[in-house]
């Protein structure tokens, strides 16, 4: 069943009308973002010799990380999930001694959120291994991709940003 507002409103288009230039060239990047995140995720998780952390728990993990003493209340805000559910993924990531949650000296109800030691060894041979794989698909292509795809990647971070613009 489709959405109530499908059809409706400025962004409305007739059936069988093509989509404008940059909406269909989105649509195809988009697209392709995703098959290279699931080739990576995939490839990785198959020559990496732990266990892999579901994607919620490595999400949070990667933030906690690039963020030493979040709460939990801004990872929640950060990675767009209810606050209940990052408190679940603490719990988990915390028991598998990955992250640290310590109560804060000025607000006793507030924890801050630390990577473990171990956490970071981890995330270090996760990134590393990735970019190994990455890299070797990388130098097998033409140096023509090879420096389009270097070439795109400010453009693509710019991308995110206007995304997450209202």
């Amino acid at each position: 069943m489709a959405p109530a507002d499908a059809g409706s409103g400025p962004q409305a288009r007739p059936p069988g009308q093509r989509p404008p230039a940059a909406q269909a060239a989105a649509a195809e990047l988009l697209g392709a973002i995703s098959i290279i995140r699931r080739t990576v995720r995939r490839t990785t998780r198959q020559a990496w010799r732990q266990e892999p952390l579901p994607p919620a728990q490595s999400e949070l993990l990667r933030l906690a990380a690039g963020r030493p003493g979040i709460t939990v209340a801004d990872a929640a805000q950060e990675l767009h999930l209810a606050p209940n559910t990052v408190s679940t993924l603490v719990g988990r990531l915390t028991a598998a001694g990955l992250l640290d949650r310590v109560r804060d000296e000025t607000d006793g109800r507030m924890a801050l959120l630390t990577v473990t030691d171990k956490a970071r060894r981890r995330i270090a041979e996760f990134r590393d291994l990735r970019a190994e794989l990455a890299g070797r698909a990388l130098a097998r292509l033409p140096a023509e991709d090879q420096r389009a795809l270097a070439a795109a990647a400010p453009a693509l971070l710019r991308l995110a940003e206007q995304m997450e613009e209202p």
